[in-house]
């Protein structure tokens, strides 16, 4: 395993749509267990394949407190049902860098995906593991967190982003 380098924006590449897997191979595992790795690293909680710069539709989570790792992985996610109800979570991301805010998403949603061995499953989701399954799955579309704020709040975030980022122009 491995730890990759988590793209931050601004940067083009983080809202490119990322594409289905064909079939999960040795080589999907080694990326899953190389995107756990960093994110593990990076003390978060998910993590898109886009986030390291491989545009296919996987991604990882873990949302336990515990020693004890429960990793969850999604290839191909497809979320089938999102109930209607709202809730609020203060999200943050990898890729998003000591950014926070609070972003209103469907308090439930039932996601349809393939397993780390390739396996078809079905999870029924609520709290944080629904706000965590839809802000992954926004990654996979080329969405960001940031894109739920006002253009004036994520022009600020960016603008402080970019300020960070060594060679910004270069995108």
């Amino acid at each position: 395993m491995a730890v990759k380098k988590i793209l931050t924006e601004p940067n083009k590449f983080l809202r490119q749509i990322s594409k289905p897997v064909e079939k999960v191979t040795k080589d999907e595992q080694k990326l899953m267990d190389d995107m756990l790795e960093t994110m593990y690293a990076a003390n978060g909680i998910g993590l898109a394949a886009i986030q390291i710069g491989i545009p296919k539709r996987i991604i990882v989570m873990d949302l336990s407190k515990e020693e004890a790792k429960k990793p969850i992985y999604f290839v191909n996610p497809v979320i089938k049902n999102k109930d209607p109800l709202k809730a609020s979570y203060e999200e943050g991301c990898l890729s998003v860098p000591n950014q926070f805010a609070n972003i209103d998403r469907p308090s439930r949603c039932e996601v349809e995906y393939l397993d780390y061995d390739g396996k078809k499953q079905r999870l029924k989701a609520n709290g944080l593991l629904a706000t965590c399954i839809q802000h992954e799955m926004d990654h996979l579309n080329g969405v960001l967190f940031i894109d739920y704020l006002s253009k004036l709040k994520r022009s600020i975030i960016i603008k402080k982003l970019s300020k960070l980022k060594p060679n910004s122009a270069i995108l």
